[in-house]
Formats: structure tokens, sequence, C-alpha cells
């Protein structure tokens, strides 16, 4: 059976650790979820920035007193990432509303989502505003969107782009003359005559592709305005557009948490440093409900394909209560025996049950989505204070140290055919990675590509400052590289005069596969494996992991600053005409950064594919 990581885990430390959990903390936007020793929600919350807002809780001073009693009976939080800071709050709402924690305002008229309709069947169609989608009629949705107040005032916009009217249908048939709407140039007067109805149509046609965010011309066409205005020194002028451009990007947002799509359940696995983690979205009526998360136990000769097929058969058929099975199960890699396992699944639910990898749409936001919160899920039970805590002492019976180790440090070198060499220097301590002291060398003066040099010119130029009295004693160095890497180490710790720091090289096995890593101790030349699921072997491929991460993010800046590029440049199909068309859209990197892959999607001549890359670019961490 999956182990759930719930408050009652023996993965948890008994009392929460809110500076480990903050370490590893995502930036992104998502909601958040506090829950206390007995394992009951106690508040749900969203936020654009998850460690900031999840961090102010645990600031010293400044807390209402509310506040204070609800982060004394914190136990455990959890978080599940989201696309924007919009999705966020619809998946509160939905949160709030199924699990009704006691610290959060409970809403008593239960009210629905607010959405802006298109009365499409008449001759003169209306757009108005309301409040939760009903079956009647024959007029078109968009939404939900997430405050009445966004909706109302997108609304005033739209009228006064598109003039389209917004009156009732009694008000508009007894008409004689035009109503204030049109004086004040918000509508064209439809119901006195003023306009045909095919010029009519062609606007509602317009206001819907905009709605439907198949035509960004309106945002274009804004743009102009507003850089004209700037250039004839127009800036109340230039300010009003951008203020319609903002509130006109609001509007057309997509949304992935609440949309038309059936029942489905999102599995997703990610896995590193010998665990894995398996989170399971449920999405019910088009509407994601919340996240699960498991670590399940697994043996090394098992792949994902396999250990996939091995949770889903004992989350559906593993269980005394039995689970509800969804017509669509959607996965981040297809199962072993996925055929077979969707026939038993159907035979169990009584209609066909579908497992699926490749989707599109919503569902494949659903996946995404799935996936980036088993890495985030994975990063903070791997930042476990018990978890690392656990390891360290597992290394230091491997090792046989007289003491637990307080400090480790771990050295990896990157480059490109031998240019902009960088070294990275990464710190773990008893809470896990020590960021604040992680260090980056730029290697100069050497062959391009000889990795001894440059292992040589970082471990001198940081151990010789301790040996003057000016850097921090580590308990043990691991060198990322083999027996070659591992002799120049020892070649700098013998001229330096450094004796008493144990020295292990972490080289990859024949096979270069996870988990068959061999040890080399640089005192006795002993090359050893450790058993794959060992804690020891896991703190080693996670500290080793985030070197090689570490080196490759300073290798890359190292790069990009010497070529003088921009975080866009580098991005294959992102030339010069598409980075000013993204930046004239955005307004800056930072904005675009924020922005979602359908929000990249509607600048022109950015497809679908492409977004997904830029987003993928600006995150990667």
């Amino acid at each position: 059976m999956p182990t759930r990581s719930d408050a009652t885990s023996a993965d948890q430390p008994a009392e929460f650790d809110s500076k480990a959990f903050l370490k590893q903390l995502t930036e992104r936007p998502g909601v958040y979820r506090m829950y206390d020793s007995a394992g009951q929600v106690l508040y749900v919350g969203k936020a654009r920035n998850l460690r900031k807002r999840v961090g102010s809780y645990f600031r010293k001073t400044g807390l209402a007193p509310k506040t204070a009693a609800l982060v004394s009976r914190i136990h455990q939080i959890e978080v599940t990432v989201t696309g924007s800071e919009t999705e966020a709050l619809l998946l509160e709402q939905n949160l709030i509303k199924s699990e009704r924690p006691p610290y959060n305002i409970l809403l008593r008229d239960d009210k629905s989502y607010p959405y802006i309709y298109l009365s499409s069947h008449h001759d003169y169609p209306s757009l108005t505003f309301r409040r939760g989608r009903t079956r009647k009629g024959l007029g078109t949705w968009f939404g939900p969107y997430p405050s009445s107040g966004a909706v109302k005032e997108s609304l005033n916009i739209l009228q006064k782009i598109f003039r389209i009217r917004d009156c009732s249908e009694s008000y508009f048939r007894n008409r004689t003359r035009p109503c204030l709407q049109y004086q004040i140039g918000r509508c064209t007067g439809p119901c006195v005559g003023y306009i045909s109805e095919e010029d009519y149509r062609a606007d509602v046609r317009h206001a819907t592709m905009f709605l439907e965010g198949k035509n960004p011309a309106i945002i274009r066409d804004l743009m102009d305005s507003m850089e004209k205005a700037a250039a004839n020194l127009e800036f109340e002028k230039a300010a009003a557009c951008r203020d319609q451009i903002n509130h006109l990007r609001h509007v057309q947002e997509q949304q992935a948490i609440d949309s038309e799509g059936g029942d489905a359940d999102v599995v997703a696995l990610a896995q590193d440093a010998g665990v894995v983690c398996v989170v399971v979205i449920i999405v019910r009526g088009g509407r994601v409900l919340g996240t699960k998360d498991y670590f399940p136990r697994f043996s090394l000769e098992q792949n994902e394909e396999e250990l996939l097929s091995a949770f889903l058969g004992q989350f559906y058929f593993g269980s005394e209560t039995r689970r509800e099975i969804p017509r669509d199960i959607l996965v981040s890699v297809l199962p072993e025996g996925h055929e077979l396992l969707s026939e038993a699944l159907s035979e169990q639910a009584g209609r066909e049950t579908r497992i699926r990898r490749n989707v599109r749409g919503e569902r494949r936001k659903w996946l995404e989505l799935a996936e980036t919160n088993a890495r985030q899920t994975l990063l903070t039970h791997l930042a476990s204070k018990e978890t690392v805590y656990r390891r360290f002492l597992a290394l230091r019976d491997l090792l046989d140290l007289p003491e637990t180790p307080g400090r480790l440090e771990c050295f990896d070198i990157s480059h490109s055919h031998g240019e902009n060499t960088v070294a990275s220097c990464v710190v773990f301590d008893e809470n896990g990675p020590l960021k604040s002291d992680y260090r980056l060398y730029n290697i100069e003066g050497i062959t391009g590509g000889d990795d001894y040099a440059a292992m040589q010119q970082v471990l001198t130029r940081r151990y010789r400052r301790m040996v003057n009295g000016e850097g921090k004693r580590p308990d043990l160095v691991l060198i990322d590289g083999g027996k070659g890497q591992l002799r120049v180490a020892r070649e700098v710790f013998e001229e330096l005069g450094i004796r008493d720091i144990p020295l292990i090289g972490v080289a990859k096995g024949v096979t270069r596969k996870a988990g068959m890593e061999q040890l080399i101790d640089a005192l006795t030349d002993r090359v050893f494996r450790v058993p794959p699921d060992s804690p020891a072997l896991h703190l080693i491929q996670h500290i080793r992991d985030e070197s090689h991460r570490f080196a490759i993010t300073g290798h890359r800046a190292r790069r990009d600053k010497k070529r003088r590029q921009s975080s866009l440049e580098g991005i294959e199909g992102v030339g010069p005409k598409r980075r000013r068309d993204l930046i004239r859209y955005f307004g800056s990197v930072r904005t675009l950064r924020d922005a979602s892959i359908d929000e990249i999607a509607k600048v022109q001549g950015i497809s679908k594919v492409l977004a997904e890359a830029i987003h993928a670019a600006l995150h990667d961490e």
C-alpha cells in the first residue's frame, strides 16, 4: 500500500520546522493548506509567491492574535502549485467550500463564480454579467472569473471598445430614443436602428474572439496608441491605454481550475535521491477539487512504468474503502501493462475507463499541474529536517566516522566545450541544503576542458582560505568524479596540509544509472558500492545532484553574461522579432516570467509548443 504523507506519517517531524520548509518552497503561485496535529485542515490560502506568503506567517513580530493562534497549531503545510494567481484563487475557493476550514471566512450565501454572458440568440446580442452558469438560454458563457469586480470593470472596458449593449430585453424593446450609454459612447444604439445588424454582428464577433483568446489584435492596437501617445507627451492618455491593456489581459485569461472536462484522476510521478513521490489530483465535473501525495516504497530494479503500474493497482484495488474510478486516468508515464489495467478498472467501474498519457487542452494543463506538484512535494519531503538527520546518521555509520558530520561540501565542474568553465561548491548541514554558503568559482588560466586543472584550482582557492582561518571547516568533502578528480583533490589536501577531513569521490557506475554509484575513499583508494535503498546513498545523491545543478546554472549565467544575452536569448525558436514582441506585449521579462503558458501563447507568432518552451526556459531552476 502507498503511504500517505500526512501529519501522522513517521517521515514527518514531531514539530513543524518552518525554517526548513521555507528554504525549499517554490516562489511560484499556488495554494497552501495548513493542518493541525490531528490532520484536520486549519486554513486554506492562495499566493502569488508561495515562499513569501507562507513565510509571512512565521515572522517574529507583527502577527494578529488570530494569526498567532493559527500558527501555534500548525503541524504540517501542503502546497499545490498552479499556473497563475487566478487559478490559485479559484482552487482556493473550491477547497474552502469543500473543506470548510475554521480559520477561513466562510460565505453563508456560498456564491457561485461570476461569468460574462453573451445572448447570442438575439438579433442584437447583449453582453452582461451573470453569477453562476446555467444551461438555460441559447447564449454563450465566458469564464469563470475570480471576482465580480474584475468582471464588471472588464465589461465596462469591453463596452468602450466594442460598444455592445448591456441592457435587458424589455428595456431594449421599448426604447424610442437612444439612452445615456449611447450618449457617452458605450453603445452604438441598435435599439433605435443607428447601426445595421451586420455591423453590430461584426462587433459581437470581434468581442467573442477576444474573450476566447483567439484575437490579440485589440491589445496590439492599444499598444500602438499607448506608444503614440507617449511619443506625443500625452502621458495621461498613454496611462489609460496601459490600464486598458492590463484589464483586457486579465479578462481573457483562461482558467485551468474550472472548465468543462468531466471527471479524471491525474497521476504524476517524481523521483530523486532514492525517493519516489506520486501526486494524485482529483478532478470532478471539470473542477480541480484537491491533491493527495504518496511516497511508495520501491526497489532499484523497478523503472517508472513498473512503479506507476504497481501504484495504480494498489490505489484502486488495494484499499479497503472502494475508491471512485473516473472515466479518465491521466498519467505522467504510461504504466506497464496499461491496457490490461484499463480493462480491470473498466470492469470494476462498470463502464469504460481509459489510462492516457498524450492529452491536449485542459487535460494537458491538469497533467502539467500534477507533474509540477510532484516535483515540489518531493523537494519538500527531501528537505524535511528528520529525513535529512536520519541520512546524516546513516552516512556516519557507512563511513565509520567518529561523529555525525555537521557540514558536507561537494564540488563539481561545468563548461561548454571547454569555454566559460565554472566550479560549484554546495553545502549541506543537518537541515539540508545551506544555500547561503553555496559558492561559484570562475575558472581561469587553464586549458579548455581540463577538468582536473579546474578541480585543482577550485579546491586550492577554497581550502587555502580555510587554512588561513577565513572559511568554515567541513566535516566531509565529496568530489563529483572518478579516481582522476579524486587524485587531484588528494594532492591539493596534501599540499595544504589537510589530513583530518575525509575525502570521498562519487563516481557513476558502469551503467551510469542512479543507485549504481561507486564511492571512492581518498585515503585507502577503496572502491565500494552502497545498497540502493541506503539513506546514506540518498544523501550523497542529493548533494551530488544539487552540486551539478548549481554548477550548470552558474555556467549558463556566465556564458549569457559574456555574450550579453537576455534570459530570452538562447531559447530555440525565439529570435529578435519574437523577443521584441514578447517584451512589447508583457512590458518586461519579469512580467513574462509570471505569465502562464496560455498567456504567452496569446502573443502573435507564439505557438503553444513554443510558449511551453519559453515558460520552461524562464523557470529553469
